[in-house]
């Protein structure tokens, strides 16, 4: 079942509301962030539209991968920027130290222009653009750490979080570190996204899992299931409303690093958030995004600047997210 060719979720709470006048630009790729050269054919998207997912290897060089390995411990030693909720960091701490402290880190390209880079990755840009539209948008980043011991995510789908109008969203999961069954990688229900349903969520007190909601009352079993392992450097491609989780990384020692950036097309509409002022919901709209390939349709509108930096709780410390004071 699992295609491969040679990783949710709550939203930061809302500081200020800055409009640039600007329409967003097109995002070109850098250097650094060109990857390997893989050739998307009808094969892929037709694999990715049956079940839900796909998985692309070899899509970031070893130079990508170090790169944003090394970003990451700037990010977790507080030298890029403000992260809410960072836990502090000694200065007799090696780089292992820091990063093992947090589990993930939401929306990193905010303060790391080399994963605002990313955002535009060569092979999620010609993945998306078949998949998606010719126009695609990203809304946000997430930075999950993962080391020996910290938890997964339960049963869940990322449009019950980032809501699309034309069910669209997709994430892009760039593995840092190779994904295994040990090290907690992903699981997925292949084909759980085509019925288009949106099931239940509910609080719960596994502590296999952090503290994000999962989902219930849906079809399937953990028989279902299927782990997709993946070397580092490979990219896995899912839909919004697939049902995926990850378990725990039981390894002895080491990570289970990856990027993961979630896009929808530019078309729909994108009623993140809680509205600041009363608007109708037909043309409610989240404007913090980046364009990452053809053309903005309400570039009109301008880009807003509203999420910032933040820790995801890992269940260690409780379920408290972090507060625009932390």
């Amino acid at each position: 079942m699992l295609m491969q060719t040679s990783e949710t979720d709550a939203a930061t709470p809302t500081l200020t509301r800055t409009i640039r006048p600007a329409s967003a630009p097109v995002r070109t790729p850098t250097p650094l962030c060109q990857g390997s050269a893989v050739t998307i054919t009808d094969e892929h998207a037709n694999f990715y539209r049956e079940n839900g997912y796909l998985v692309i290897e070899n899509a970031l060089s070893a130079y990508e991968v170090d790169a944003l390995r090394q970003e990451t411990v700037r990010i977790c030693r507080g030298q890029l920027g403000h992260v809410r909720g960072l836990p502090p960091v000694l200065s007799e701490d090696t780089d292992e130290d820091v990063i093992q402290r947090t589990l993930c880190v939401h929306f990193p390209h905010k303060i790391s222009e080399v994963m605002y880079d990313f955002l535009a990755q060569r092979t999620i840009v010609d993945v998306l653009t078949r998949v998606i539209s010719p126009n695609v948008k990203c809304m946000q980043s997430m930075l999950f750490i993962k080391s020996s011991g910290k938890p997964g995510q339960a049963w869940h789908q990322d449009e019950g979080f980032i809501p699309t109008r034309d069910r669209s969203l997709n994430a892009a999961w760039m593995a840092l570190d190779d994904a295994t069954v040990e090290n907690g990688c992903l699981w997925v229900i292949p084909g759980s996204h085509k019925r288009g349903l949106l099931w239940p969520h509910r609080q719960h007190d596994d502590d296999r899992f952090d503290c994000v909601v999962e989902s219930f009352q849906f079809p399937y079993s953990d028989d279902d299931a299927v782990p997709v392992e993946v070397k580092a450097g490979s990219i896995v491609f899912f839909n919004g409303y697939l049902l995926h989780r990850s378990m725990p990384n039981r390894a002895q020692s080491g990570f289970r690093r990856s990027l993961v950036n979630h896009y929808c097309s530019a078309e729909t509409l994108l009623p993140w958030l809680p509205m600041e002022k009363p608007v109708g919901i037909a043309v409610h709209d989240h404007r913090d995004i980046v364009m990452v390939a053809g053309e903005d349709p309400y570039a009109y509108k301008g880009i807003e600047d509203k999420m910032h930096p933040h820790i995801r709780p890992n269940r260690e410390g409780g379920c408290k997210w972090p507060s625009k004071d932390d």
